[in-house]
């Protein structure tokens, strides 16, 4: 699973990396550490109102997918399995034309026993940015357009897999535009997209590695989500 993450890249490198044309994100700030129901960014396509053309973008969404149609839950809905998304009434309708990616510099998984867990931070081997699969969709909130979304997880691999049995699935650069497209895929469109996931994703899990963080980033009402030590080996 991804129940936390961290990404510390300010808005205006997010539009440059993913070569987005702006977006409604600009007030986020870099935080390490992220967790489910909070407001993070996005990376979208959409069609301009204006002219038709599909529109990249880097927008706001909170992390926990709640479309309109689900009565409010205690239980967020942050990720999503890779093997369901395509077929589950929650998830389909998202997945066949609502698709982002979750940047991020990487996330945290813990190991050990209740009271004396050790986080560890996943990331790239190489320090580049990681894109992650992901759905969103839509809501009214008073008079307000609530966006929220959530993580796409597939079975771990690698040093992943050492720590914990699933992993979000990571895309490279070369099938964002594929997987952002905003068509509506058929049932056959939607599992040759499984079929892509899976295979791009297998590229990058074997380039996760990890290593010990503080245990001060466990509690999240204590931890300062600004402080970058949060990601820092131990």
């Amino acid at each position: 699973m991804c129940g936390r993450f961290a990404l510390n890249e300010k808005v205006d490198s997010l539009i440059s990396e993913f070569v987005a044309a702006g977006g409604d994100a600009q007030d986020w700030t870099p935080r390490y550490s992220i967790a489910p129901t909070q407001v993070v960014p996005i990376v979208r396509e959409r069609a301009n109102p204006e002219t038709g053309e599909f529109q990249r973008t880097v927008d706001t969404a909170v992390w926990n997918f709640h479309p309109a149609f689900m009565k409010d839950s205690k239980r967020p809905n942050f990720n999503t399995r890779i093997e369901t998304v395509a077929t589950n009434g929650l998830w389909k309708g998202a997945f066949a034309s609502s698709r982002a990616l979750f940047p991020m510099r990487g996330y945290f998984e813990w190991t050990g026993t209740a009271g004396n867990k050790q986080p560890h931070f996943l990331h790239s081997s190489d320090g580049m940015l990681l894109a992650a699969a992901g759905i969103y969709t839509a809501r009214k909130v008073d008079d307000d357009w609530e966006v929220s979304a959530s993580i796409i997880t597939r079975p771990a691999r690698d040093a992943s897999g050492e720590i914990h049995d699933r992993m979000p699935v990571f895309l490279e650069h070369d099938v964002w535009d594929e997987y952002l497209s905003p068509d509506k895929l058929d049932d056959a469109g939607k599992q040759d997209l499984i079929q892509l996931l899976t295979v791009e994703s297998d590229r990058v899990a074997c380039t996760i590695t990890s290593h010990d963080v503080d245990r001060k980033v466990n509690n999240t009402r204590t931890a300062d989500p600004t402080d970058p030590t949060l990601i820092e080996p131990v």
